[in-house]
């Protein structure tokens, strides 16, 4: 099977758009081949501002209807203790919401951007993906992210070449509990590494601190601009270090 084909025999949806390379590929396909798809960010503490705003830019780009939900999902006491299976429980909160809204709307299926290099034994997110019948076309086509980004800078997809970009949850150590102000946290240093000229990198909190990891074709950049970084992490973090063990640039 092809997205053409996929859309052609499922052509009403709701799609999971985050904003990122995979779900913006299955935008573009559900605005081309299907006839009555939408899309629905669902927005929480683990998102971004810049992910929903170029959610919103690649829904109105593909022609997709956009509904943004939002969610407590650290209400839930399973997801914020942050277990290792948390993504698990977050994945099956999310999507119970994108189902219930689904339902509203009359469409008949849920799709989201998994794709054919996703390992299933490494993400329990898609074991409640599974649970819950979300369709994942790319998956489902054998797309791989190479695959995905070849065909997006075909198309002409501003996010062809947009690094992965995981939730900010991923920044918290498993077994420390996620709290909104922690998070906020991340999000806000991540913001002032970008401002500094930075590209997939990520920011992890250490206790009190921030573990700043960029990749080797950044190092140098990083130990220039060491007293701007420290200038601006420094009212969030008691502490900043650099990960001298370089980042492999994300797939």
């Amino acid at each position: 099977m092809d997205l053409p084909s996929f859309f052609q025999q499922h052509p009403r949806g709701l799609l999971a758009l985050s904003g990122g390379v995979d779900s913006a590929l299955l935008a573009w396909a559900a605005g081309k081949y299907g006839a009555g798809w939408r899309a629905c960010f669902v927005q929480t503490p683990f998102q971004p501002a810049h992910e929903r705003a170029d959610a919103e830019t690649l829904a109105d780009l593909c022609g997709l209807p956009l509904t943004v939900l939002e969610a407590d999902v650290l209400a839930d006491p399973q997801v914020a203790a942050n277990p290792p299976r948390r993504c698990y429980f977050c994945k099956r909160a999310l999507f119970r919401a994108i189902l219930d809204h689904a339902a509203e709307k009359g469409l008949p299926l849920v799709a989201d951007g998994t794709n054919a290099s996703d390992d299933a034994g490494d993400r329990p997110g898609m074991a409640a993906l599974a649970e819950l019948g979300v369709r994942s076309p790319l998956r489902e086509c054998g797309l791989t992210k190479a695959d995905v980004r070849r065909l997006s800078r075909e198309a002409g997809l501003p996010t062809w070449d947009k690094p992965a970009y995981a939730c900010l949850a991923t920044r918290v150590p498993a077994g420390t509990p996620l709290t909104a102000a922690a998070l906020k946290k991340v999000e806000q240093g991540e913001a002032v590494l970008a401002a500094l000229g930075f590209r997939d990198f990520r920011l992890r909190q250490r206790g009190d601190g921030a573990l700043v990891q960029v990749t080797a074709a950044q190092m140098p950049l990083a130990l220039e601009r060491r007293a701007e970084i420290l200038a601006g992490l420094a009212p969030l973090f008691a502490a900043v270090h650099l990960d001298l063990t370089a980042r492999t640039p994300s797939d």
